[in-house]
């Protein structure tokens, strides 16, 4: 009896221990209190050596943090487009001989915009390609994928055209028809492609194609043909829907190769139930 109640009053004692050490939840584990969680939080570690090594190693996210505190301060002191003004767009005031000169000078905008063509069918035909002929479906997907997205998003938001805009029945689309703005396609499918050509180690094709479309998106800008978000909306597609393609892929290979296990693994046991059904 004496052994039973020392034993007793022995748990009574670490129960009460536990309870001051902690608050008890519904499971009986006791939870550290909030002093404890403070004390036990990462940052509470951080040293001056872990601060440089980050400074040091990590430069890239320091950069973007300065970045966020810099962008910060321009968006909550800066003075917004009134309605009745034209949008602001750093990349046409940057532009703005070359739009002066395709102004003055017809023929060359006509130019220019025959050869933006030729590029997007270069684009176009490449991709197709890559389909038709390699039989890799992954850029034609991606396309699919990227020119929904941006027909979805470019009816949902129809910006105005820009002021200055200097069209040409060569450009593309052909004929001077209606086009969104947002985002730009040509952009997009000219970086699908290069992002192709990197998968197949085309290095060569896939630097022609990417310094073409630099020139393509300063063309844009400089005939008012799409705002500067559209261009950088454009490459961030690009690289979006091709990620997005090549998950679609991986996730219809794994679903064959998963069924093709189960089909595989029933056949044995089939097999197995036959043979003791004949024994």
């Amino acid at each position: 009896m004496n052994g039973g109640a020392e034993a007793s009053v022995n748990r009574r004692r670490r129960h009460q221990t536990a309870s001051a050490n902690g608050v008890k939840i519904a499971n009986g584990a006791m939870a550290k209190p909030s002093s404890t969680l403070c004390y036990d939080a990462s940052f509470m570690k951080w040293t001056v050596a872990d601060a440089v090594h980050v400074a040091t190693h990590h430069w890239m996210p320091c950069l973007f943090a300065l970045g966020l505190l810099f962008f910060m301060a321009v968006e909550y002191t800066l003075l917004m487009v009134p309605p009745s003004s034209p949008p602001f767009d750093l990349g046409f005031i940057a532009t703005r001989s070359l739009h002066a000169l395709l102004e003055s000078s017809p023929n060359l905008n006509t130019l220019f915009a025959g050869l933006n063509t030729v590029f997007v069918g270069m684009q176009t035909s490449y991709i197709l390609w890559t389909w038709l002929i390699e039989g890799r479906p992954r850029a034609t997907i991606s396309a699919l994928f990227m020119f929904t997205c941006r027909g979805i998003l470019g009816y949902s938001t129809q910006l105005p055209l820009p002021q200055g805009f200097l069209g040409s029945g060569v450009d593309f689309p052909v004929g001077n028809v209606s086009f969104f703005l947002f985002f730009s396609g040509h952009v997009a499918g000219s970086v699908i492609a290069s992002l192709d050509m990197r998968r197949m180690q085309r290095w060569e094709l896939a630097w022609t194609f990417d310094v073409l479309n630099v020139l393509q998106a300063v063309r844009l800008l400089g005939t008012r043909g799409h705002y500067t978000i559209d261009l950088a909306v454009g490459v961030g597609a690009g690289i979006l829907f091709d990620s997005l393609a090549g998950k679609y892929e991986d996730s219809k290979r794994n679903a064959a190769l998963s069924t093709t296990h189960r089909a595989q693994f029933d056949c044995v046991n089939n097999v197995d139930i036959a043979k003791k059904i004949n024994k």
